[in-house]
């Protein structure tokens, strides 16, 4: 049985989009296939919340090989897409100025529904212990109504000196 959802996908108006691609690229090294969110469209630090979305085209990389005949997006990028949501959460809350936040682990992941090409995935993400070098978050996506996966992502603060 799935958890409760830390939203209720049908009060979240994707229309209404608060941060775009260029936004998200300010807090997130992400780019070309490995960008995993088209928009973020609630943005509440006194909830710990953030909600966005990825609108998933035949052309993802993923589609040729990850289920010919029936393109599944795996369950990897849709936790990869999680991550880039507390990432971004935490660069404009400001606990991470210089850098950005790098997977530290995966915890309680399940995976309830497929998303496919054509789908729109919200994701969700709470935060739910900040500390200046790790972070935990509450994440879930949905499509329509239906949750799709769960997780807690763990991340870890990394600075871009290379």
């Amino acid at each position: 049985m799935p958890p409760a959802a830390l939203i209720d996908p049908d009060s979240i108006d994707t229309s209404q989009v608060l941060f775009g691609l260029d936004e998200i690229r300010k807090g997130n090294p992400q780019r070309f296939e490995m960008e995993q969110l088209s928009a973020i469209v609630h943005y509440s630090p006194e909830e710990s919340l953030i909600v966005g979305y990825k609108d998933l085209s035949p052309d993802e990389f993923w589609v040729r090989g990850h289920m010919p005949g029936y393109p599944l997006m795996p369950g990897v990028i849709m936790c990869e897409a999680a991550a880039q949501l507390c990432s971004f959460y935490c660069h404009k809350v400001g606990i991470i100025r210089d850098g950005f936040l790098g997977f530290g682990g995966m915890e309680d992941v399940r995976f309830r529904g497929t998303v496919r090409p054509g789908d729109r995935l919200l994701v969700v993400a709470k935060a739910v212990k900040v500390h200046r070098r790790q972070m935990t978050f509450a994440t879930q996506g949905f499509v329509g109504r239906n949750m799709v996966f769960q997780a807690q992502i763990i991340g870890v603060a990394l600075t871009n000196n290379a």
